[in-house]
């Protein structure tokens, strides 16, 4: 007899921490949990080799709510997810996003900034002059103004929230088992199992796909076309003796980023569309810092000029490919397999909101607290993307 929980979790990284704690503590769900993760060691999930940030500065109103839950969240962990009177600690530095602009994206930046502050997000719209008295080590030269976070943005230690999360599901009794889901067994319009690398299955209640770049596979096994793809994303960590007071966590017109890690930095940016195939191994492209990292970020703050890289690592987005928006919540075709995926890099700071969302989910049929219909498969289905500006 296949051993049976009430709700299977492909996926143990930050969202699907983030479900199993809040479908374990929620009031109104009683039910076993299986939480299943290839790799409890976690040295190649997204989640990791993440550049570990949040924000509030998006163009779609569900992103700037859903971040702005993950940084309240965030600020009281040390309460909501302490474990026998140990208050866990994310490092959290509410140093600010700041996004540059030149004369060409002013508008959108103008645009973006109603949006954020409409929904309460404490953002000030910097003039090319304000800028240089406030970050007088930014070449502003070419720019038209800026979007600074003064509050609720910033960076953490994504491998303590991801711990956090499961230290805290595991004490309101979550299991948790290093396996791989090899596929699932369908009857009708319900996943009945999921089927184990092993030859083992698992009955369920339940299933809710938080497999990152794995996701489409798992997909694929119960007949559904889940429009992600896994895109390859290197970090480059570098030492400068550049002295950059209060720096945030600076959005480069080009696209390029950089923020302070340590004594140095960390610095990034996303290929061409043309050259970002789908990608599943973890080689770094050193020639993104090389060639275009380096000399843009040295044109922007003249000190990088002495910039040294000290090292790199390489880990992956999973791309929605319709619109880099994530997709949450049930396929119609199958009603009790809950879909967290295509988070294109906004997975980390968006794991408080959707594991909530994934509860309610779960317990109530419906969201509760914070709307993401607008998130689910319908668009995916009609063809109709909800375009987000501020992709990262």
């Amino acid at each position: 007899m296949a051993e049976h929980f009430d709700v299977v979790i492909v996926g143990g990284a930050a969202i699907g921490s983030a479900a199993a704690y809040f479908l374990a503590a929620h009031a109104d769900f009683g039910g076993s949990i299986l939480v299943l993760e290839q790799d409890l060691s976690y040295q190649k999930c997204a989640t990791t080799l993440s550049a570990a940030s949040i924000r509030h500065q998006f163009s779609t109103p569900g992103n700037i709510r859903m971040s702005q839950f993950g940084t309240e969240f965030i600020r009281s962990i040390g309460t909501t997810l302490a474990v026998e009177g140990e208050a866990p600690d994310v490092g959290f530095i509410e140093g600010g996003y700041l996004f540059l602009a030149t004369a060409a994206g002013a508008d959108v930046l103008k645009a973006n900034h109603g949006v954020q502050t409409a929904l309460g997000a404490d953002i000030a719209l910097l003039s090319a002059e304000a800028l240089g008295t406030r970050f007088p080590w930014l070449d502003t030269a070419d720019l038209a103004g800026g979007a600074y976070g003064l509050s609720g943005e910033g960076w953490l230690d994504a491998y303590a929230l991801l711990r956090s999360f499961r230290r805290k599901a595991v004490s309101l009794g979550v299991t948790y088992r290093q396996a791989r889901a090899a596929g699932l067994s369908r009857a009708g319009h319900e996943i009945v199992a999921v089927e184990l690398a092993d030859g083992t299955r698992v009955a369920c209640g339940t299933v809710i796909n938080a497999a990152g770049t794995g996701a489409p596979a798992l997909a694929r096994a119960a007949g559904i076309d889940l429009p992600v793809q896994s895109r390859k994303r290197c970090v480059f960590h570098f030492t400068s003796p550049a002295r950059l007071p209060d720096c945030p966590l600076v959005i480069d017109p080009s696209g390029a980023y950089f923020r302070p890690e340590g004594t140095g930095f960390i610095c990034g940016i996303a290929p061409p569309e043309a050259d970002d195939p789908e990608c599943f191994d973890f080689d770094v492209t050193h020639a993104l810092f090389d060639e275009v990292l380096w000399p843009t970020l040295a044109a922007r703050v003249p000190q990088f000029e002495a910039a040294r890289l000290q090292h790199a690592w390489a880990g992956h987005y999973d791309v929605n490919t319709l619109d880099h928006n994530a997709i949450i919540g049930a396929h119609p075709e199958v009603a009790n397999l809950l879909f967290a995926n295509g988070f294109s890099g906004h997975g980390l700071q968006q794991s408080p909101a959707v594991g909530r969302a994934l509860a309610e989910l779960v317990a109530h049929g419906a969201f509760r607290t914070l709307d993401l219909s607008a998130f689910g498969w319908q668009r995916v289905l009609e063809n109709r993307p909800l375009l987000e500006i501020n992709v990262v």
